[in-house]
């Protein structure tokens, strides 16, 4: 045997365990990824909830919700789709969360002589009174949710001092526009009777301040 080969036979053994080391090195790196990975995700999480809970705090001066009357009247319209959250008024990012209205769900909509009936399975639903409606209109953006320009159903609403904007979007996108116009008539015709004087006045007021 050959000094070459002398020395090739002994350096297998070093070859293997060096490999053998670099597989157990590389496991352990990748192992310390996924942790911090996953160490990462968990402290946003928590951040994210813990801001989540910070605004509902902040926001623990806005009424409890309405139920729907026993009797609401006649329907005017229906549609099934997605609630994609509540946000004050013109501020599309300025989220509201206290009592589930920051909650993303399936909603069934239907529009009364009473108002507007909001079902949410799974989730809170709550009611509109048509004294509370101020506006309806198409818009593209809600609460951090961007669709195509007239995706979504804004509702403007008053509650309590608040004047809110909640986005809606049917499984039929081509019939918001007929909720658009529907709401702003049962708008226009409670101004012209009086019935949402009170509202309106208070909301105008304050708004000035």
């Amino acid at each position: 045997m050959t000094a070459t080969h002398l020395l090739t036979s002994s350096a297998l053994p070093q070859l293997a365990a060096d490999e053998k080391s670099a597989q157990v090195t590389d496991w352990a790196a990748r192992i310390g990824w996924v942790v911090g990975i996953l160490l990462f995700v968990a402290l946003v999480y928590w951040l994210m909830r813990e801001g989540w809970k910070w605004r509902g705090t902040l926001q623990g001066d806005l009424p409890e919700l309405s139920d729907a009357p026993s009797e609401p009247g006649a329907t005017k319209l229906e549609l099934t789709g997605r609630y994609h959250g509540s946000t004050t008024a013109g501020q599309w990012l300025d989220r509201i969360v206290a009592h589930g209205l920051g909650t993303r769900s399936r909603v069934e909509l239907t529009l009364t002589e009473a108002g507007l009936d909001v079902v949410r399975p799974g989730a809170r639903d709550f009611f509109i009174p048509k004294e509370a409606l101020r506006e309806a209109r198409l818009d593209k953006g809600i609460a951090g949710k961007v669709l195509a320009e007239g995706g979504l159903l804004i509702v403007t609403w008053a509650h309590g001092d608040r004047l809110i904007d909640s986005g809606f979007r049917s499984d039929h996108a081509a019939e918001q526009a007929e909720w658009v116009e529907a709401i702003n008539n049962m708008i226009d015709n409670t101004e012209i009777d009086g019935t949402g004087a009170g509202i309106h006045s208070t909301t105008e007021t304050e708004g000035a301040r």
